[in-house]
């Protein structure tokens, strides 16, 4: 594309050629010629003899728009303003032999609305096996750091233990969400169907000189040839904008789970616990040489943002449809449903490349529950002074004075926290002095915390990935920028 033009960086920085191209002009345009292929070729099974195998061959060899046809079909748009007439008539041009019958009994929506679905079923074909893949990797991952405790953090305050592979699966739980949600919307997605201008299919009944029946073989015919398993049984000109709503509904749900998992490995980045992949010759900043920004998960974040709003989009233009259509619909059809799904691609790749090369510091969260741990064994603390025949009321009174000066030490001085030391200093708790090694033990304050992840990982998300095992792989993913 010109470097004097505008592109969105969507496709031109971020997404997958894949995803790209199925929103591609080329694509979409040759997808309208396999429409009408598939038109003519229905109509001429059911019945209609002035469909000549001219017609088809013709049709068939010239399926791929070339870059002339497409600024032809420019040019003719300029001059009578409509989009799918214009290509009718390039079409025509390239295929004489069909000029006469491309389009027949069809309106415009035949082959923009029939375009879309297919773009939306295939798209959602290149999601699924990237999702699953997200999930196997983390899924690796949590079993990995199943047993490895690490500050629980409510409020963003420090709270009780878990585990660094426990929290990894609260990503997990929802990432499986999203993998149900997209199935299901794939699976729902059909076709419209050739149904005439106001889904009446008088166009057609008429082709068929009111032959019911003939109507409805053509219907299921092009349903057929296109891969499809059903066709909505009503629409009106277009079929209903409440599709796209069910499309787009999952991917911004599918953003809120990225968002909250990329918030999460910055706070642990900041931390300095968790860091997603730095590559060897990455810059950080332009001035701080030193510094290792999270910034695959900050894109992450600012995209998620974005696809969490485009649901609106869909939303606002199912609601305002008129009747059996309006063309207010058309514009922003055209910027949400492509921008929906080749956000979620990027989404997706990016949770890829993250997942595949996590970076955990043990030390560091090691040093950090050594900080916080005193204060929250200080319950184990009393219970064991109490088993050796202390008061728990004044075991209470003891710790708690104690707990406030390493407190002081801690925030007033910023000192390390010497609670344990100060425990050991006093002899009141001479009692439990040789035990306090086993009370402050960080895997005895995880509860169920290993076994919930293994099972979870073992059972749960291996009976959800199990339609999906001919997508896994452990190929690397490097993000292009």
């Amino acid at each position: 594309m010109s470097n004097d033009k505008y592109a969105t960086p969507l496709s031109s920085r971020y997404a997958s050629d894949e995803m790209s191209k199925i929103f591609s002009l080329r694509h979409r345009f040759s997808t309208w010629r396999k429409l009408w292929l598939t038109l003519a070729k229905a109509e001429k099974e059911v019945g209609l003899e002035m469909i000549t195998d001219e017609a088809i061959a013709e049709m068939e060899k010239h399926l791929e728009i070339t870059d002339e046809e497409i600024e032809d079909a420019k040019k003719e748009e300029a001059i009578v303003r409509h989009d799918v007439m214009a290509h009718v008539h390039t079409f025509g041009k390239t295929c004489p032999a069909a000029a006469g019958i491309i389009h027949l009994g069809a309106t415009s929506c035949y082959v923009t609305d029939n375009a879309d679905l297919i773009f939306l079923r295939d798209a959602y074909d290149i999601l699924i096996p990237k999702l699953v893949n997200v999930i196997d990797r983390l899924s690796k991952f949590a079993l990995e750091y199943k047993d490895l405790p690490v500050l629980g953090w409510t409020h963003f305050q420090p709270a009780q233990l878990t585990t660094v592979g426990k929290r990894s699966t609260l990503w997990l739980q929802e990432l499986l969400w999203d993998l149900r949600n997209m199935q299901r919307a794939r699976n729902d997605i059909g076709l419209r169907g050739a149904k005439g201008t106001t889904g009446t299919q008088a166009s057609f009944l008429s082709l068929f000189h009111g032959n019911h029946d003939k109507v409805d073989e053509l219907d299921e015919k092009i349903v057929e040839l296109l891969g499809f398993d059903h066709a909505y049984p009503c629409t009106g000109q277009t079929y209903s904008r409440k599709i796209d709503i069910d499309a787009v509904a999952p991917l911004s749900s599918l953003g809120a789970t990225a968002h909250k998992m990329a918030t999460d490995i910055r706070l642990l980045a900041n931390l300095k616990e968790i860091e997603e992949p730095f590559e060897k010759s990455q810059i950080g900043s332009s001035a701080m040489a030193y510094k290792r920004n999270p910034m695959r998960s900050e894109r992450v974040c600012s995209l998620a943002r974005h696809l969490g709003s485009l649901y609106q989009d869909v939303f606002q233009t199912s609601a305002v449809q008129w009747f059996e259509r309006t063309l207010d619909d058309s514009a922003i059809r055209r910027i949400s449903l492509p921008s929906a799904f080749l956000t979620a691609d990027i989404l997706l790749s990016t949770l890829l490349n993250i997942t595949s090369g996590l970076v955990v510091y043990p030390k560091v969260i090691e040093r950090r529950i050594k900080s916080e741990l005193p204060f929250m064994a200080t319950e184990n603390i009393i219970m064991a002074m109490v088993e050796r025949g202390g008061s728990r009321q004044d075991c209470h009174e003891e710790i708690r004075v104690l707990s406030h000066q390493a407190a002081a030490v801690v925030k007033e001085q910023g000192g390390d926290n010497d609670l344990i030391e100060r425990i050991k200093n006093t002899e009141y708790f001479k009692p439990i002095w040789n035990d306090l090694e086993t009370l402050l033990d960080p895997s005895t304050f995880v509860g169920r915390a290993p076994q919930q992840t293994e099972k979870f990982v073992k059972v749960t998300v291996a009976e959800a990935l199990k339609p999906y095992q001919s997508y896994i792989n452990d190929e690397a993913v490097k993000l292009s920028v």
